[in-house]
């Protein structure tokens, strides 16, 4: 097998979704990285990311690294043997992505990152991120207000290597925590995960009787959470997550949850596509590398409007 081939064929395996371009056609190729798609909000980024790199006239290498940094820098290793033209990330952890980004700096090809930022500036050159901060509070503004401004609560939290989950949290904190009558009885990681949300949610039930309202990092943990109150006949209990997902979007409109906050997947990883080919063709965005896009609050009101994280 010759060298062109193994390149290929190791690309290959490590492709989660999309199809590979060939070698030939690398060099007017975007790659892009994102956590797996089983979780809609990152499959909306790739989605957004690759029509449009299509539209701009570009070939896509659709990758998945699983929240796996190891993995991340494999895939990046092969989009630098591909001579990808730019990578549009979603990382696998603000500190461990670093050097993964700075080995394709140093290749000559230019990361545009979206959803999570990474702990360095000028490696990457743009990190369109949504305004964590702004949107958890909007979500708890939500939340005390569907509370009544008082009784016990849980918090869910998101993956500890990822800065959005410190950020969300503290959000929410900055406004629950104003509210004497607002109790904090559980909080525990549930790392994103639907699966594992389900399960930290029963246990809390158990400790916690007269848990009232359950705030959420990310709507995947938030539906999680719901399927466990709705096997324990605890449907009174108040639901808000974070994102914007048509799951939770249905489930506001069935009376479920609550309320979620919406941040722009599908429009922010589009806007990193068009970033990269403005760089590419000119050296330049004309921006300053770190952007925020500002969240919107999701609820009964509003949620029939909202599609594949974008609000019509």
């Amino acid at each position: 097998m010759n060298f062109k081939r193994r390149i290929l064929v190791s690309a290959m395996a490590l492709a989660m979704a999309g199809a590979l371009p060939s070698l030939a056609a690398a060099a007017d190729t975007i790659a892009i990285i994102t956590p797996s798609h089983d979780n809609p909000f990152f499959k909306a980024e790739a989605d957004g990311a690759a029509a449009k790199a299509k539209e701009l006239g570009y070939e896509t290498m659709v990758l998945v690294h699983d929240d796996d940094a190891n993995k991340q820098s494999q895939l990046f290793d092969s989009a630098i043997a591909a001579k990808v033209k730019a990578i549009v990330l979603d990382n696998a952890g603000a500190d461990a992505s670093v050097a993964a980004v700075q080995k394709a700096k140093d290749a000559g090809i230019p990361s545009f990152l979206i959803d999570r930022e990474i702990t360095a500036s000028g490696v990457a050159v743009s990190q369109i991120v949504s305004n964590n901060y702004q949107g958890a509070q909007l979500g708890a503004e939500e939340f005390v207000k569907l509370l009544g401004e008082k009784g016990e609560y849980a918090e869910l939290l998101g993956k500890e290597s990822d800065t959005n989950a410190g950020i969300r949290s503290q959000g929410y904190h900055d406004v629950i925590d104003q509210y004497p009558d607002m109790k904090m009885v559980a909080q525990q990681t549930a790392n994103w995960s639907q699966t594992e949300a389900y399960t930290v949610m029963e246990s809390m039930l158990q400790a916690n009787p007269g848990i009232k309202g359950v705030i959420s990092g990310n709507d995947t943990m938030a539906m999680g959470a719901w399927a466990a109150l709705e096997a324990a006949g605890r449907t009174d209990v108040i639901v808000v997550g974070f994102d914007g997902s048509n799951d939770v979007r249905d489930s506001i409109a069935k009376g479920g949850i609550k309320a979620t906050v919406l941040q722009p997947a599908y429009s922010q990883a589009q806007m990193a596509v068009e970033q990269a080919d403005k760089f590419l063709k000119t050296g330049s965005t004309g921006l300053e590398e770190k952007q925020l896009m500002d969240c919107i609050l999701i609820n009964a009101d509003n949620a029939s409007k909202l599609e594949t994280f974008a609000l019509n």
